[in-house]
């Protein structure tokens, strides 16, 4: 296994041969979990066809009587894919890939393994790899039960890296027809379409250096202009919880084999794409919340107090929407509890279902917030969106943000499972 200077590189990535790729790629699984009804659309378009569909566990299906019986159906399959011999493996490779989304804009991406021995989630990590936003200790089990015995990996993780000179993806991107093209084609539901190149042999070394460039304590000092701290070259964009699961699930292995050397365990990496902060097609946008099971006229009254709640809103306050029975209302935040209105509204969210019980679901569509907050005991809150520009300063200066901060593109948009590894 050729070996990285920073915690991305190379890896030994599989990709189903000879099979229908409009089948086998679908939506990460943490999208559209209020929607069941997406995922039964997926089941039908797949059909009996091979499918990353039938690997994942959709977080829509996470606490269904049945979980146990999909996750020991997911081991089945992997299996089965194995020993069928459906992979072609690409020893120590990359692969570049470009992404038109369903607005037609093009989202480059490399796709390699992270090494968590340079990852932590923990709050005030300063780990080369970080969480930008903050990791919920009670989403990581229900996932390690997936990922304990699995054969494969399959990543929807997506990691930003600040590169404003475009010194690392885009080089490979200016080179992609000399590299042998893995696949082309269009994704299933409305997620645009996708393309993958080869990266392997010299293009692997070289862009180990620029990426080593790029994390310098001298670039680093001089994009930031900040002294004394541990650099950040790797920051969260998307499946935090699931690059944790990986953290938890290698750090168990480690615990229970005492003594054993796993520096080369294939469980000590986790396949991942990372992205320019800077590509033109990636925007932040806000995650909203839904509250279901609730007294609304209860949690708006106690927010108003606590936050100090006023309709009178101006330019300098923190403000979001507030939707119930098809009304919506805009309110400014006179008390802000954080830096940012999610900052805000979270914490009090937390504390209001804990003392007072109901739900609360993550959600990237204002529509979908609007439809759902219609029915009874029932409310949404639709929040502004973050600069992206604000992430790796606020990351490196106040560590990680409050949960569901921002989503990086429509649910449509997410990444897309293609790509496959070996974890045992």
């Amino acid at each position: 296994m050729k070996r990285s200077s920073t915690a991305f590189g190379a890896a030994d990535i599989l990709l189903p041969d000879n099979t229908d790729m409009s089948k086998w790629a679908v939506v990460a699984c943490d999208q559209f979990t209020s929607q069941p009804e997406y995922w039964e659309d997926a089941a039908n378009i797949v059909g009996d066809a091979p499918s990353a569909l039938k690997l994942i566990l959709p977080e829509a299906y996470l606490e269904s009587d049945d979980s146990e019986k999909r996750i020991g159906d997911i081991r089945k399959t992997m299996d089965e894919y194995l020993a069928k011999g459906i992979f072609k493996e690409y020893k120590d490779s990359m692969i570049y890939i470009e992404r038109t989304d369903s607005t037609g804009k093009v989202r480059q991406g490399l796709v390699g393994m992270i090494d968590l021995e340079q990852y932590d989630f923990r709050k005030g990590s300063t780990s080369p790899v970080r969480a930008t936003e903050a990791t919920v200790a009670e989403r990581i089990p229900p996932r390690l039960k997936v990922r304990r015995g699995a054969a494969l990996e399959l990543p929807h993780i997506m990691i930003l890296i600040d590169d404003p000179e475009k010194t690392v993806i885009e080089k490979i991107g200016d080179k992609k027809d000399s590299l042998e093209k893995l696949y082309d084609f269009t994704l299933m539901k409305n997620g645009g379409s996708i393309k993958g190149y080869l990266v392997s042999g010299n293009d692997i070394d070289l862009c180990d250096k620029a990426l080593s460039d790029l994390g310098s304590r001298e670039n680093f000092e001089k994009r930031y202009g900040i002294k004394d701290v541990p650099v950040l070259l790797y920051a969260m964009g998307d499946g935090n919880h699931s690059l944790a699961t990986a953290k938890e699930y290698y750090e168990e292995l480690k615990r229970e084999n005492p003594g054993r050397d796993m520096s080369d365990h294939p469980a000590r990496y986790a396949l991942a794409e990372i992205v320019n902060l800077h590509s033109e097609a990636l925007e932040f946008e806000a995650i909203h919340r839904i509250l279901t099971e609730i007294d609304t006229d209860k949690l708006l009254s106690e927010m108003t107090a606590e936050l100090g709640l006023t309709e009178n809103v101006t330019d300098d306050m923190q403000s979001f929407e507030w939707v119930c029975g098809g009304v919506s209302k805009t309110y400014g935040i006179s008390k802000p509890t954080s830096n940012l209105t999610v900052g805000s509204v979270q914490s009090f969210l937390d504390g209001y279902l804990k003392a007072n019980g109901g739900k609360i679901d993550y959600i990237h569509g204002a529509d979908v917030v609007k439809r759902l907050a219609s029915a009874q005991g029932s409310a949404g809150i639709l929040l502004p969106d973050m600069g992206k520009e604000e992430l790796f300063p606020t990351v490196i200066k106040d560590g990680a943000l409050p949960r569901k901060t921002f989503s990086m593109g429509h649910a449509e948009d997410k990444r897309y499972y293609v790509e496959a590894r070996k974890i045992k």
